[in-house]
């Protein structure tokens, strides 16, 4: 049955019909209260609806009524639905007929067993049964255990909302059950991870080809509410018994290894070793320094001058972080920031370093340096935060720092995940004064009919094609075209990771806009690039691109 905001129903199914003895012609345009038995006081549909308005749904045991009078239990559920601005626009709901006793003890059965959302084991059943596989296992047994994290689900979940990631995970399930045998547990584990048994294997290349299988289904687009969805996911296995012989100790060593597939790169499977005891250890480290750094605003930024190929001037720099650790040492950017970005740390650290930025821009304002615009990389989830633009608004604010003087890059993934909303967004943007810039052209989507619909004042072409460009004639030809294509959009191109004096002659005479990369200065402190900047006005001349 769905309902309008005020509760008058609009559509109702030939379930319905059949289970009511109502047609849609008899209850269309009347409210559910049609269906009232009687049997609920007030109290508990004041409870109920506190539910929906706090939560956005319900679900439980109702007695209702029948066109013939007849009372009966059914299991109902209701949903919200609301649009952008999140206001409530409709209700709908699904209720069954539970009346019954082999319907309700099926019932009690599945919540007691299974995990209501995905109908695959619980946690607490899928643990008992491989106990039990595991207590009648001969001697030469050997199974496999998989645990199977979806790669950014929550990011779908926070874009597309709670509706689609639950259909998402169904879906998924429904896949993985598609491709294990009879005898092999699946249970969902919590969250957006599974756990999978392969029992009784022949060699361990079985596992392989599970979980090659498993990740080449999930490649496969997901079609939700008139949407193409593409996920991933990371697999990590550990093999009974030369890895355990409890179950807690094999999940936690399949996690690990989940945990290892994900850092390098994601969309694939790893096995356990036992260096990754090491390495998880450092990962829980990790975790706690990275949380007081951010409390301690610990980070630093070095910022890397951006040139322009027509004037020889420098027109901006990009902000890049660095942590130096007590207890870590120097950690890499490219270990800690997909770590923040997995961990929803990236959040906060975006903000420090937006924060530090602020600081710097207005220091050289003092000096009087005031036209050296900063890109700064916006992490995905920090985007897709509903009060971004608050946010970071609000710090500068608190510096009174001016938009125009930051540029906010973005990558293509992000762009593209949600177009609609994300080009309200940028408008949005533009329209406060920042300039926007999509970064690492050419590694994700690539495609340039999309840009045309981003209000964009830059286009970054990866250095991974600028570094190989003067001996790869494709990666040459790549470059070309997306310098071409992107003027013809009016916009401009920034050409990172240029390290030779050949590589910037020959974006010169492609006709790309800036450069920035070794070749003129490796990422410098803001006391550096002040000395950088003012020996660049002194000897620009002397060196000729």
């Amino acid at each position: 049955m769905i309902t309008d905001d005020k509760m008058t129903i609009s559509l109702v199914n030939t379930a319905f019909e059949s289970l009511t003895g109502y047609t849609l012609q008899e209850v269309k345009g009347k409210t559910p209260r049609i269906l009232q038995s009687g049997k609920q006081d007030a109290s508990f549909y004041q409870n109920m609806w506190k539910d929906i308005r706090v939560k956005g749904s319900w679900q439980g045991e109702i007695w209702n009524k029948r066109k013939n009078g007849e009372i009966y239990p059914e299991r109902l559920t209701i949903h919200t639905i609301v649009n952008e601005e999140g206001i409530v626009i409709s209700y709908f709901g699904v209720f069954s007929d539970i009346s019954h006793n082999k319907v309700i003890e099926k019932e009690i059965e599945e919540l007691t067993f299974t995990d209501t959302l995905t109908n695959t084991m619980n946690r607490h059943t899928f643990y008992e049964q491989l106990e039990d596989l595991i207590a009648t296992s001969t001697e030469n047994s050997e199974h496999a255990m998989l645990v199977v994290d979806l790669d950014r689900f929550k990011q779908i979940n926070e874009t597309l909302g709670n509706e689609v990631g639950d259909f998402l995970l169904t879906e998924v399930a429904d896949r993985i059950n598609s491709i294990v045998r009879a005898n092999d547990l699946v249970s969902r584990y919590g969250g957006d991870e599974f756990l999978v048994t392969i029992t009784d294997l022949n060699f361990q290349k079985d596992a392989v080809h599970f979980a090659e299988k498993l990740n080449k289904q999930l490649n496969k687009p997901f079609y939700i509410q008139d949407r193409e969805i593409y996920i991933t996911s990371s697999i990590g296995i550990s093999f009974y018994p030369q890895d355990g012989i409890e179950v807690e100790t094999l999940i936690q060593k399949a996690d690990k290894a989940m945990y290892f597939a994900k850092q390098n790169g994601r969309n694939q499977y790893a096995f356990y070793f036992d260096e990754l005891q090491t390495d998880a250890e450092r990962l829980l480290l990790l975790e706690s320094e990275l949380r007081k750094a951010i409390q301690q605003k610990a980070f630093v930024i070095h910022y890397q001058p951006k040139v322009s190929l027509d004037t020889n001037q420098i027109i901006g720099v990009e902000a890049l972080v660095r942590w130096a650790n007590g207890t870590l040492g120097v950690v890499s950017p490219a270990e800690f920031i997909p770590f923040a970005e997995d961990t929803g740390l990236i959040i906060p650290i975006s903000e420090v370093i937006l924060e530090k930025v602020c600081m710097d821009i207005v220091d050289w304002r003092s000096r009087g340096i005031q036209h050296i615009p900063v890109s700064i990389n916006i992490a995905a989830l920090h985007f897709q935060q509903d009060d971004f633009m608050e946010r970071i608004n609000a710090i500068l604010t608190k510096y009174n720092c001016s938009p125009q003087l930051l540029e906010l890059e973005l990558t293509e993934r992000t762009v593209m995940e949600d177009s609609e909303s994300i080009v309200h967004k940028l408008v949005k943007l533009k329209r406060m004064g920042f300039k926007l810039s999509i970064d690492d052209f050419g590694t994700g989507y690539s495609s340039l009919s999309y840009l045309n619909r981003f209000p964009l004042n830059y286009l970054k072409i990866d250095s991974s094609f600028i570094q190989q460009m003067t001996e790869l004639q494709d990666k040459q030809a790549i470059v070309d075209t997306i310098i071409l294509m992107a003027h013809r959009l009016h916009i401009k191109v920034i050409a990172e990771g240029a390290e030779t004096k050949d590589q910037v002659k020959l974006l010169k005479e492609m006709g790309c806009d800036i450069v920035q990369g070794y070749y003129f200065s490796k990422p410098i402190s803001s006391a550096a690039f002040l000395d950088f900047l003012e020996l660049w006005e002194i000897h620009k001349q002397e060196r000729t691109i």
